[in-house]
């Protein structure tokens, strides 16, 4: 307060309160200008700090009370802790990749594309008409919109080769997001306590999920071709696996695509094992210099159960995915699901089917591959001319991903911390492996914001490697 008469008027105030009884009424601001003989914006200012400092409280239409004062209780949850028991798993932070950041940051760490990279112009029309269709007001199907189920159906029949019975529209489930479809798929053909073979290393979400279901996750190694099919054969010898975990085509957080060679390899092990192979395509429509091949396309027996996502190329906010399988492995994935969920917005169903039957996505998806090449390209390139102690070994054919290599002994978890206190934000590649990591990585993402200071980036990532 700036002069004698407010300073006087507060104290004395200040001595009223101390002496009245919580909840009491200070008298009306024309009594207060009456009694101290001040002007009524000088009275108005004292109250407004007074009440700043918590000592007084104002209620419009009613008047000024003294404020009660109410002593901080610190919570008890004692008592869950007998209540719940210990968790079934170790509870994992959420991933890096999940982290919001603010503009002022250069962020490599998203698992998401940045927005310019969506086709927002047809997700907005899409909504829009959804919105006003039936689907905003009737239930639908537990497995999907039946128009939406056989745009999945057909994307896989039409790259199905001859002698291969393609899927048909009965065996898709539609889902809120392939995340949630990993929960239900684990719980149903896996089970609490049996072996899970996962490639490492592999999606963070994968890990969480498996994690939560309460299954045993065993790592297969895996290399920038795909895991080596002698080394699956053995773990599912030793482990008595019934299900395999993996990414074919440009995997998270690596890039890696399997070849047809290797991919033929991995699923006659599958058979030969009477084994499911889950195959993740989160990132179908994410080709940069060669097309996403699934191998689900060589089976028609039901050991490939195939998830493929709209969530990353549609929009993060329609979370639609689907899964392919046939036999009683689709019955029990669905009955999980329906415990789950019930069943997934028709509004977002309708939308996402309207995107991606509109002759604008086809469009989209095509300048959608040069972009990506051309930010993939310029990280790249900007790495090994600032950033060499960063080293990529593969550079990936699709995906979203960079996956470095750092030199032996760095402390990933301290260059992180380093290099966001200096503007940059990275992910650590610990969280992708299941077990141990083998060795000091980070994953970049060369699809996040501001392409333009993707060389800054690099400078400073590297200068921070060569400080440690």
């Amino acid at each position: 307060m700036s002069n004698d008469s407010t300073m006087r008027i507060a104290g004395q105030l200040r001595e009223w309160i101390a002496g009245a009884a919580p909840g009491a009424r200070l008298p009306s601001t024309r009594s207060l200008v009456a009694e101290y003989q001040a002007s009524p914006v000088t009275v108005q200012k004292v109250l407004r700090t007074l009440a700043a400092q918590g000592l007084i409280e104002s209620r419009p239409g009613v008047g000024t009370f003294v404020r009660a004062v109410r002593t901080a209780r610190p919570a008890d949850y004692g008592w869950q802790t007998a209540a719940l028991g210990s968790p079934r798993a170790p509870l994992r932070p959420v991933s890096t990749a999940m982290r919001s950041a603010p503009n002022d940051v250069i962020a490599f760490h998203s698992g998401y594309p940045d927005r310019e990279l969506l086709p927002e112009r047809l997700v907005r029309a899409a909504l829009t008409r959804a919105a006003r269709g039936d689907a905003a007001l009737s239930r639908p199907p537990a497995a999907g919109l039946p128009e939406l189920q056989s745009w999945f159906a057909h994307e896989l029949r039409a790259s199905t080769p001859a002698g291969v019975t393609p899927p048909a529209t009965s065996d898709v489930i539609v889902l809120p997001g392939s995340q949630s479809g990993l929960s239900s798929v684990f719980r149903a053909l896996v089970g609490n306590g049996q072996p899970l073979l996962v490639e490492s290393p592999t999606y963070w979400g994968a890990i969480l999920a498996a994690a939560q279901a309460g299954v045993r996750v065993v790592p297969v190694p895996s290399g920038p071709e795909g895991p080596d099919p002698e080394e699956l054969a053995r773990a599912f010898d030793e482990t008595g696996a019934r299900l395999f975990y993996a990414q074919p085509n440009y995997a998270n957080p690596t890039g890696a695509q399997w070849s047809a060679d290797v991919g033929g390899q991995v699923l006659d092990v599958v058979r030969r094992h009477g084994a499911f192979l889950v195959e993740d395509d989160w990132a179908h429509d994410f080709g940069i210099t060669t097309d996403a091949a699934p191998v689900a396309v060589h089976d028609d027996s039901g050991h490939v159960v195939y998830l493929r996502s709209l969530t990353k190329s549609v929009s993060p906010g329609i979370r639609v995915a689907a899964m392919i399988a046939r036999g009683p492995a689709r019955d029990r994935i669905l009955a999980a699901r329906g415990a789950e969920s019930m069943y997934v917005s028709g509004v977002l169903q309708a939308a996402a089917l309207d995107v991606v039957t509109q002759p604008g996505w086809q469009t989209h998806l095509r300048g959608l591959r040069h972009q990506l090449q051309a930010r993939r390209d310029l990280l790249v390139s900007s790495l090994r001319e600032y950033a060499p102690l960063a080293h990529v070994e593969h550079v990936p054919s699709g995906g979203l991903n960079l996956w470095a290599r750092l030199p032996d002994g760095t402390g990933v978890d301290q260059l992180v911390r380093d290099c966001e206190a200096e503007g940059v934000i990275i992910a650590a590649g610990d969280e992708w492996f299941p077990a141990e990591p083998a060795g000091p990585y980070i994953r970049l993402n060369y699809a996040g914001p501001n392409p333009g200071a993707f060389q800054e980036g690099a400078r400073i990532l590297g200068r921070v490697l060569e400080r440690r």
